[in-house]
C-alpha cells in the first residue's frame, strides 16, 4: 500500500543520510496511513539523530507509536533513551 511505499522509500532516504528528505516520506506515510505506527518510529529516530532542538519532537513521535502499538519494544527504548539524553544535555546546558 501506499503508507508503506513511502515509509520504505523514507528508510532508503534514511539509509542515504539524507534526514529531510525521509522525514518528508515518513510524515507523508503518517498522512496517508494515521494508524500506521512505523513511519512515527522512523521519523522519531531522524528526530533523535538532528539531536537537542528536535528531542522533543522525537519524544513525541515516540509517544505515538506506544499509543498505537503499547508492544513496540524499539519505540520504548528510544523514548527511554531521548529523556535521557535531553536530562543530559540540559543539565550541561546546551
Amino acid at each position: 500500500d501506499l503508507a508503506t511505499a513511502l515509509n520504505n522509500r523514507g528508510q532508503i532516504k534514511y539509509f542515504r543520510v539524507e534526514f529531510a528528505a525521509a522525514m518528508e516520506d515518513y510524515t507523508a506515510a503518517i498522512e496517508c496511513q494515521p494508524g500506521f505506527e512505523v513511519p512515527y518510529y522512523n521519523r522519531g529516530l531522524v528526530l533523535y539523530r538532528l539531536g537537542t532542538g528536535c528531542f522533543d519532537e522525537a519524544m513525541k513521535d515516540f509517544r505515538k507509536v506506544l499509543e498505537l502499538n503499547p508492544q513496540f519494544e524499539d519505540a520504548a527504548l528510544s523514548l527511554k533513551q531521548a529523556i535521557l539524553d535531553k536530562e543530559e544535555k540540559q543539565k550541561r546546558g546546551y
